[in-house]
């Protein structure tokens, strides 16, 4: 089978962040499939291109085997909220060209994972011209996550998006969904037929989780990285509006008199103010980490206490899975969980972690104080969440049932 991916946030080979499709291209490689990939120039995260994409518009890349086309985003992505909408529009400029004009052949499905919703314009455009069937992927409902969150409020804006989202849905073979909140939403909401959808749920990562979890001496990392005598929470992702950090720092506030340290591993549009607020509050009980390679990333979970998913206290988040939980339960680590809905589900079902009410800071420190009071709580609750993964969200599988569903359409 042919596959094309359009997905403007494919990470490259140690760029931090969801390797989810990084992953699912390795597994369908290995089945035999012939996969391409249009994907950007620039990181979700990043302000800037690296060096070897300055003044280029396309390169191409062999990376583990897959053939990526990485296409040009404006560097004005991460600057305001029109700078956003440019990096989305230009890559629908960008990955449209280099569709029709530098990708060669033909292919059998067309795949566009989104957000941004904007990219399934390409993805329309490429498939009608390559005879291609077109699946639409939706990671994060959109433009609902951006209303709630006051990132969009334009009404043009917004009109514009759900008529291009309708279009979109009609146009799809097949839409795949990550929760089965998607599900219920597209078919009450959004008037989509139930045999067009299929879920696929996020998920967990193991392949290198077991790696390091033989290999790994956890006792000197700790040593090493000075987080020897701590209880330590880990959150590890986006430093965005959507996430609402300042929630972890209200609650290290009320957490001083604890041996408590939260790690905040990433980067984002609101990571110096969060900085600036520790500095301000004089704590010292949070610190920050640049992003750092998925291998880097594991080894800070497996040396931590405990994991933390958190978003910002919106309606359309209760419909979300947290990328990063999954990587909490594949090291063994139980979840505070700050997003309510099917997450919280997720993480009460598995009896893996507790829920925190979003926003709440004294909620925070109440549910934190009861693991200190308990030493066995986390580790059974640790344990609990990489059992419940490993029988529901194992990556490979779940890819490998991906491609049954493809090979499948009707």
């Amino acid at each position: 089978m042919r596959i094309l991916l359009i997905h403007q946030y494919y990470l490259e080979v140690d760029d931090p962040g969801g390797s989810r499709w990084n992953e699912i291209t390795q597994v369908w490689k290995s089945m035999g499939c012939e996969v391409t990939v249009i994907a950007g120039m620039m990181h979700y995260n990043g302000f800037e291109k690296a060096s070897r994409y300055k003044g280029k518009y396309f390169v191409v890349n062999d990376q583990l085997g897959i053939k990526v086309f990485r296409c040009h985003v404006s560097e004005h992505y991460n600057s305001s909220f029109l700078g956003r909408l440019w990096g989305y529009f230009s890559f629908v400029f960008s990955s449209v060209w280099a569709g029709l004009f530098k990708v060669r052949g033909q292919f059998d499905i067309v795949i566009v994972s989104s957000p941004p919703l904007f990219i399934g314009i390409s993805g329309y455009v490429i498939s009608r011209i390559k005879r291609a069937a077109l699946v639409f992927e939706i990671r994060d409902l959109w433009p609902e996550s951006a209303i709630d969150t006051g990132v969009v409020t334009n009404k043009f804006v917004i009109k514009i998006a759900y008529l291009l989202e309708a279009f979109i849905y009609k146009k799809a073979k097949l839409i795949s969904v990550l929760t089965p909140a998607f599900r219920t939403l597209l078919i009450r909401n959004k008037n989509v037929s139930p045999d067009k959808i299929i879920l696929i749920p996020n998920a967990a990562d193991f392949k290198l989780s077991e790696e390091l979890l033989q290999n790994f001496n956890g006792d000197f990392f700790r040593k090493q990285h000075r987080l020897n005598e701590n209880f330590v929470i880990t959150y590890v992702g986006a430093h965005g509006v959507a996430n609402h950090l300042i929630q972890i720092i209200e609650a290290a506030e009320l957490l001083k008199d604890t041996p408590i340290l939260f790690l905040l591993i990433g980067d984002g549009m609101q990571k110096q103010m969060l900085i600036e607020q520790v500095s301000l509050r004089g704590l010292t009980n949070v610190r920050f980490i640049d992003s750092v390679p998925k291998q880097e990333v594991f080894k800070y979970i497996l040396a931590s206490d405990m994991g933390a998913s958190v978003l910002k206290k919106a309606d359309t988040f209760k419909t979300v899975y947290s990328n990063k939980t999954f990587d909490y339960m594949s090291c063994k680590k139980p979840i505070l969980m700050a997003i309510d809905g099917v997450s919280r589900e997720l993480v009460e079902n598995a009896n893996a972690g507790i829920f925190v009410d979003p926003e709440n800071p004294k909620d925070f420190a109440d549910k934190v104080r009861m693991y200190l009071q308990d030493e066995s709580l986390a580790k059974n609750q640790g344990l609990n969440g990489y059992n419940y993964a490993k029988a529901n969200f194992d990556r490979t599988v779940l890819a490998r049932r991906y491609l049954d569903c493809l090979r499948n359409m009707s």
